[in-house]
């Protein structure tokens, strides 16, 4: 059972706004430019202030590939330690409100994108190189995560696929592979947003105890069984003069029925000290959980160390992955003040779910000339594999499907083949089992037969192909008689490129 990292910040507005600004004040938190499962167009970029001061982004903008793309902010504040949603169009995330409307249009096969306040002045950079994303999946639609947005350094170690757990909603319902305005679930330990364990963590405001203190939810199972009742315990590690708390607990009613809360020992330690338990559904729906517990007590005196606050039990509806989080109203408090504090949320899998990537993976010249052979091991409990392929602009697109493990890429595959000799191309694959899909293994293959610019492969680099390549010049691959032999160097367009090819070969043949 995995466990991640889930925080609240409990710190009010600053009362002043900040204006002048610092590189790394403001960092690109999280980017969803692959668009969801309902729709490619779920674009969407969460923004993170690191400082202890609200940001005024009046007119701040996100550079896209140095100027090609630039997304205004027309006006807009993020308060201390906290996040700003800027999505492509009103439903992008369903059930989260956003902090801006802008019309984003992210490129599959990577961006560069610069953080500039009104001043113009670069606050940040995300792959700055334009080369592919660090992280994100076209395949999956996780998105791309910071794992420390305390350092602002532009590197590809800094950023991780998201594995989600907050429930946020696409456009079409279904549940977000990301975190938006809530802590990243690839976040580090000792990251700018607190410190801690695995996974992702927020310091929350206030006083009292360390960072240190955490609050885990255990299930009692492993994984999910429909008709099955799970209990999941709430347990405070390592506190400090624990006075109340407060839990705003998400989960998927279409998966959990909620049936019940009991409190646990540890703040009336074992009903020596009086207390109030309150548990019920927010308005009454399923979905959100309430719970509540405070010391009634004079004086005034909290409880330290670790221990069980309360227990859940929910009826498992459906055998399917889900999360159960503590939501952005969670907190502990002290006799003085918040407690600083970490939640882990639990992610429980359906018994089928768990599928390997595929092993082993290997990519050799194929059978026949103009082909690429893969093969793969095979994976427990997989009915068939996908195979995708890079396109020429980096997006990954589905090429076929097998229950072997094997396949062959050549001329009359959909949307590939024309295999163009030397040239490398980047294959996915992964293993499913009807909608429970792995995570994508990924090869590089080629094959060295033949000569490129033989635009008509017949094994000679002559005027007829100068002759095709002219024919098509300055066409790209939107075009209806767009020819992808010509497009010798894979970007999708016909070109200076692809004529320096021909005439690096000019009057040579191939000798197979």
């Amino acid at each position: 059972m995995a466990s991640f990292v889930f925080a609240t910040v409990m710190n009010p507005l600053a009362l002043s706004l900040v204006r002048a600004s610092a590189p790394g004040q403001v960092v690109i938190n999280e980017i969803a430019w692959a668009g969801s499962a309902d729709s490619s167009t779920d674009e969407w970029i969460e923004l993170y202030n690191n400082s202890n001061q609200a940001v005024d982004l009046s007119n701040w903008h996100i550079v896209d590939d140095n100027g090609d793309q630039d997304y205004k902010i027309l006006s807009g504040t993020v308060a201390a330690k906290s996040y700003f949603l800027i999505e492509d169009h009103e439903s992008t995330v369903a059930n989260i409100s956003s902090d801006a409307i802008i019309d984003l249009s992210l490129a599959n096969g990577g961006d560069s994108l610069q953080l500039q306040d009104s001043a113009n002045q670069v606050i940040d950079t995300v792959n700055g190189s334009g080369g592919a994303w660090y992280a994100g999946s076209a395949t999956t639609h996780g998105t791309m995560e910071r794992i420390d947005p305390a350092s602002s350094a532009d590197v590809a170690a800094n950023w991780a696929i998201s594995v989600g757990g907050t429930g946020a909603k696409s456009s079409g319902g279904t549940v977000i592979l990301g975190t938006p305005k809530a802590v990243n679930s690839k976040m580090v330990s000792g990251s700018g947003n607190g410190s801690g364990g695995s996974g992702s963590t927020q310091q929350s405001g206030g006083t009292g105890s360390s960072t240190q203190t955490s609050v885990d939810f255990i299930s009692n199972v492993q994984s999910l069984h429909t008709g099955d009742v799970i209990t999941l315990t709430a347990k405070v590690n390592d506190v400090q003069n624990l006075f109340a708390y407060g839990f705003e607990i998400s989960y998927d009613p279409a998966v959990l029925h909620y049936e019940g809360s009991s409190e646990q020992g540890f703040l009336s330690q074992n009903g020596a000290v009086p207390t109030s338990f309150q548990a019920d559904l927010k308005d009454g729906h399923e979905g959100t959980l309430l719970v509540a517990d405070a010391r009634t007590m004079n004086p005034k005196v909290g409880v330290n160390g670790s221990g069980e606050l309360l227990e859940m039990q929910f009826d498992v509806l459906s055998s399917e992955d889900t999360n159960v989080t503590a939501g952005v109203n969670s907190f502990l408090g002290s006799t003085t003040g918040d407690i600083a504090t970490q939640f882990h949320s639990v992610s429980l899998t359906s018994q089928t779910a768990q599928l390997a990537a595929p092993s082993g993976l290997s990519a050799a010249i194929g059978p026949q000339r103009y082909s690429i052979a893969l093969h793969w091991n095979s994976v427990a409990g997989a009915q068939t594999y996908d195979i995708y392929r890079k396109d020429a602009h980096g997006a990954v697109v589905k090429i076929g499907e097998t229950a072997q493990t094997d396949f062959v890429d050549a001329d009359g595959v959909a949307h590939s083949g024309f295999i163009i000799p030397g040239q490398n191309y980047v294959y996915e694959i992964t293993a499913a089992n009807g909608s429970i899909e792995s995570l994508q293994s990924e090869v590089v293959g080629q094959d060295s037969r033949g000569l490129k610019g033989d635009n008509n492969r017949n094994d000679l680099v002559d005027g007829r192909d100068l002759q095709a390549l002219a024919k098509h010049f300055a066409e790209t691959d939107v075009d209806v008689n767009f020819d992808p032999l010509v497009d010798t160097t894979y970007d999708g367009r016909i070109d200076g490129g692809d004529l320096i090819d021909l005439a690096a070969n000019f009057a040579l043949s191939y000798q197979a």
